[in-house]
């Protein structure tokens, strides 16, 4: 790891230049600097101009930024300042800007921050440069930078230190970029339609919203137990039946369950209600939203993910039945029939069918035992055969009832809810349905919930009787949505993990040198 155990000899020597800069009279950490344009704003307005253009005008500026480069000895040097997404060329010269400034010049280091105050220019390479008429210290980097400072390959450090690897990474810096713009994008889209964002408690008196198992902490001027919140919808869809009639929250859930390429336990979702509406609705209004962010943060809608062109200009649909039958593979033989999806002896017969195949292939298989109901096995079977293949975006509807304890039942199939899930990439990155607003069966499928929760299931729902009293106030007809940020960050910027579009992600503790 980048530590003061690493270069010991190299961070004392720097100490020491601090103290020689202090001599020569200069603060060590002055309080500001009065820049006149920022290095974007010299590139995009001076780029096009000639030398003699820039000779003639004689154009004078105030600019900032890290050293990231240093060349030449003796009386003059050139060096390059960065802002993070773009840098700009520096000459310096001991007669333009004296003894005391050269000499602060020269006991600058890589990693320094610098102030420069001077005008345009181009070299005999007629590259754009600032000729210096005087440098400010501004702040001493006392840890070397990566020992190429433009590519930073380690993930561990990346992952621990974010702050080396936007110094060091531009490709990095990009990432949360595109991430800031496809969340300015989702507040644009529903603005424009009438939604209102909100803010919901993020430790609540009950986990609920999602099954997962969730963080607990105690508040204790309360003395009483409060969990982070693993989902907004309960509260969100208070707020519906107050009549607040589409709204949206772009939170931060929590969930103690595992990590993976796709998982960390802190993640961002954005998840919206509309009232008069059904999952139908959302369906429609989906596509829209992300062909819209395609167009606005890639300017296309089409973009590469893990050695796939994925098309947004063609969105396929299926029940989640008809996606186990058409992604079934066509050597693992008889194939199934939708029918055989609908009797439980014949599931059975099939999940004995897949985990055979699977266990030759390494694929993954299904548990298989009497507590697994029919329709968690269903659930449990598109995941191992279907959703690994969903490629290009694809609508999964209609789920058994049994994975879904807050969604509204097919009126031709009470075994199955209106609820649909968007894969891209072969992972999930949207789940919605049409809300359940009946409250007596609500109250119902809680106590479901918590009968599963008594036989151990750590996930299952807890009751929330509240949420119930707010219902039988009455909500209308309303149609909810969850869209993972991470995820479709990743796909937008082509990240083989979640980790690499989030700042600071969750890790084991670091190791320590011990010397």
């Amino acid at each position: 790891m980048q530590d003061t155990n690493q270069k010991p000899d190299l961070i004392t020597q720097r100490y020491a230049k601090l103290d020689d800069i202090r001599q020569l009279g200069y603060p060590a950490y002055p309080h500001s600097f009065d820049f006149s344009h920022t290095l974007e704003q010299i590139l995009n307005s001076y780029q096009s101009w000639s030398k003699e253009q820039l000779a003639a005008e004689r154009i004078e500026v105030r600019v900032c930024g890290r050293l990231v480069a240093m060349r030449g000895q003796g009386k003059a040097g050139f060096s390059n300042i960065s802002s993070g997404s773009h840098r700009l060329q520096i000459y310096t010269r001991l007669d333009e800007v004296g003894e005391a400034n050269f000499a602060l010049y020269q006991l600058l280091d890589i990693g320094d921050f610098i102030g420069v105050a001077g005008y345009l220019f181009r070299t005999k390479t007629d590259e754009l440069s600032v000729h210096a008429r005087k440098i400010d210290f501004l702040a001493k980097s006392f840890l070397p930078l990566p020992e190429k400072w433009h590519g930073l390959s380690d993930v561990e450090i990346r992952y621990r230190q974010r702050y080396l690897d936007l110094i060091s990474n531009r490709e990095s810096r990009q990432v949360f970029v595109t991430r800031s713009r496809i969340v300015k994008g989702i507040r644009d889209f529903l603005d424009a339609r009438g939604y209102i964002e909100v803010e919901t408690p993020m430790m609540q008196p009950l986990a609920g919203g999602a099954t997962a198992r969730p963080f607990k902490t105690h508040h204790n001027a309360l003395g009483m137990d409060l969990f982070l919140r693993i989902a907004p919808e309960l509260y969100l869809k208070r707020l519906i039946v107050g009549q607040l009639e589409r709204v949206y929250e772009i939170n931060r859930n929590f969930r103690n369950e595992g990590i993976s390429t796709h998982h960390n336990p802190e993640f961002t979702m954005l998840e919206f209600y509309q009232s008069y509406s059904d999952y139908h609705d959302l369906m429609d209004l989906t596509e829209e939203l992300i062909r819209e962010l395609a167009q606005s943060v890639l300017g296309k809608d089409e973009f590469e993910f893990e050695g796939h062109t994925i098309s947004l200009a063609n969105w396929r649909r299926y029940s989640l039945k008809e996606a186990i039958v058409s992604f079934w593979p066509a050597d693992c033989v008889p194939s199934p029939q939708l029918s055989d999806l609908d009797n439980a002896e014949r599931l059975a017969a099939l999940a004995r069918r897949w985990n055979d195949y699977a266990s030759l292939k390494s694929l993954e298989t299904v548990p298989l035992s009497p507590e697994v109901v029919p329709g968690a096995l269903l659930g449990m079977l598109f995941e191992a055969v279907a959703e690994r293949q969903l490629i290009q975006p694809t609508t999964i509807f209609d789920y058994p009832i049994e994975l879904s304890p807050l969604s509204k039942t097919k009126a031709c199939d009470p075994s199955m809810v209106e609820r649909f899930e968007v894969y891209m990439g072969g992972m999930e990155i949207a789940n919605a349905y049409s809300e359940l607003n009946d409250p007596e069966e609500q109250k119902r499928r809680f106590e479901l919930q918590m009968a599963e929760r008594e036989k151990g299931d750590d996930e299952a729902h807890a009751m929330d009787d509240d949420y119930v009293r707010a219902l039988r106030y009455g909500m209308p007809p309303t149609a909810g949505e969850g869209i993972g940020i991470d995820r479709l960050t990743m796909l937008f910027t082509n990240s083989r993990s979640i980790r690499d579009v989030i700042l600071f992600p969750h890790m084991r503790p670091e190791k320590r040198d011990a010397s």
